[in-house]
Formats: structure tokens, C-alpha cells, sequence
């Protein structure tokens, strides 16, 4: 597994070759490969594009791309200068390998969820886009990211899930196993962007944005301590670990997203503690 050796921040600025370093000068924080965030540094006031995409760009320059699970071996990066002049540079993104998980014991209902079930999925499925779409100028990952809880890492990023011996989407967090009650810590600095008490798969659900289109889910949970539209700091406890929705028992299922595009929390921060407890 690979970690963010000590979080993404703690990566030194990665200069391009010298090829790379002619106007506009690109600089990047983060390791390019599938499931990771890269924080850039370019020339204030030049316009990114990756992959068509448009990136919010900072005043003094900087600005996240992200890579998901999938994400092909190559991407395509746009710089406009702010004298209108563009080139584009040409990514490569690291591959991975990722584990097979089998899960068993899992409700029938929560595998192959009855027809009445799935109006409701569909719209929990919409309230968790809505909130992943916010893009502001909030900078709350700047100060890296902590372990919402310590515990035993029970299921990873990317992995792909057999659930009651039947095949199902990957796997897009971190499951830490942890008592019920357990408290959750905000990882980073963010704004609350949905509290749900108990989403059909996911339980107890809550968002945090940490700006630029960056956010945290926290899933399974037994009880929501904030609010939506609150202000949370590093480190504040937000709620308790749970065993609520597609479970089999309790952990806190952590989550990363760029927009639409699911990232690897672990690649956030240091390695968890050995035996580490709340």
C-alpha cells in the first residue's frame, strides 16, 4: 500500500523536466497515479484544463487535479496563459492493482435491493452529487489531512467487492473498524454540506467540503453531531462511528472526492498507527 508519507503536503514540489519548466512554470505536490490528489502551482492567472475539464485556479496559482480509481495511463493537462497563448502537457498516471474483497452475511435486501427501494436510492444518490458538486475558494486542505478515527484498517481503497458471493462496484474508501460511539474527527478544515441520518447503503451519511471541488464523506455512522452550513476545524469531532445501512458491523467508512471523482484517503495521510485505538 502506498501512503502519503506523512499526507500529501509533506511531498516536496515536484519541478517538471526542463522541457516543462518553460512558461507557463508548472509545479506539482502529489504523486499522478489512479486514486490520488495532486496539488498544482502555475503562473497566476493561467486557466487549467484537464482532460476538457476546467480547474479552479487560485489567485496566487494553485489548484488540485485528481486521478480515480480507473483513470487511464495518460491524461491531457491545458494551460492558457493570461496573454491567451496555450499548451498542453501530457500526464502520466501510475496504474494500480487492487485487491478482491469477499463480503458475506449481508441483508439479501442490501445486495439486490427490492424495486419499492430503489425511488429512494435514487434520490439519496442525488442529495450526495448535489453536495459533491459545490466548487468555492475555501482552502481547507492546505493544512493536510489526520485520521478521522484510529483503528484497524478493514477494507481499502479501489477494491474490487463480492458481496454475498455475488460481484458489485468497487470499493471507493477507507473502512476503519471501530467500537459504536467511537468519535469521528474532521480531517480537515471544511464546510457541512449534508447531514443525512440514514441513507439506504451508506446510514448515517455526512459531507464536509474542504474547497476547490474537494470533499469528505463519512458513512455508517451512529450519530451526526453538526449541522448543515457549519463551519468545522481540524481535528473537532463531528460524529460517532456506527453500523448503520450496508454493514456488518461497526466501522467509518471514510471517503474522498474531487467533484464526481473518487480518490484514495489514504494517500492523505501518514500511515495509520500499529495498534492504534480512539
Amino acid at each position: 500500500m502506498i501512503h502519503g508519507l506523512m499526507g500529501l503536503l509533506g511531498f516536496g514540489w515536484l519541478f517538471l523536466s526542463s522541457a516543462w519548466r518553460a512558461e507557463p512554470a508548472l509545479e506539482f505536490k502529489g504523486i499522478l497515479q489512479q486514486g490520488s490528489l495532486v496539488i498544482g502551482q502555475t503562473e497566476p492567472g493561467t486557466q487549467i484544463f484537464l482532460d476538457g475539464r476546467q480547474v479552479r485556479v487560485s489567485k496566487d496559482g494553485k489548484f488540485l487535479i485528481g486521478f480515480g480509481r480507473d483513470a487511464k495511463p495518460e491524461s491531457i493537462l491545458k494551460l492558457v496563459t493570461p496573454d491567451g497563448t496555450y499548451e498542453t502537457r501530457e500526464l502520466k498516471v501510475a496504474q494500480r492493482q487492487y485487491q478482491i474483497q469477499r463480503i458475506e452475511g449481508l441483508p439479501s435486501r442490501k445486495v439486490t435491493p427490492r424495486t419499492e427501494d430503489l425511488a429512494r436510492i435514487r434520490q439519496e444518490a442525488a442529495l450526495v452529487r448535489k453536495a459533491r458538486e459545490l466548487d468555492d475558494s475555501r482552502t481547507g486542505f492546505l493544512s493536510g489531512f489526520i485520521w478521522p478515527v484510529q483503528g484497524t484498517i478493514s477494507g481499502v481503497y479501489g477494491s474490487q467487492r463480492i458481496l454475498n458471493g455475488q460481484p458489485r462496484r468497487p470499493h471507493y474508501g477507507i473502512d476503519i473498524a471501530a467500537p459504536i460511539g467511537t468519535p469521528v474527527r474532521a480531517p480537515a478544515d471544511g464546510l457541512v454540506t449534508l447531514v443525512h441520518s440514514g441513507m439506504f447503503f451508506s446510514g448515517g451519511t455526512l459531507i464536509l467540503d474542504h474547497g476547490y471541488g474537494l470533499s469528505s464523506a463519512f458513512l455508517h455512522l451512529h450519530r451526526i453531531l453538526v449541522k448543515e452550513g457549519q463551519q468545522i476545524t481540524q481535528g473537532e469531532v463531528i460524529a460517532e462511528v456506527g453500523a448503520t445501512g450496508r454493514v456488518t458491523g461497526a466501522h467509518l467508512d471514510w471517503r474522498i472526492n474531487l467533484f464526481q471523482t473518487r480518490l484514495d484517503p489514504q494517500l492523505l495521510v501518514a500511515p495509520m498507527p500499529t495498534g492504534a485505538t480512539q
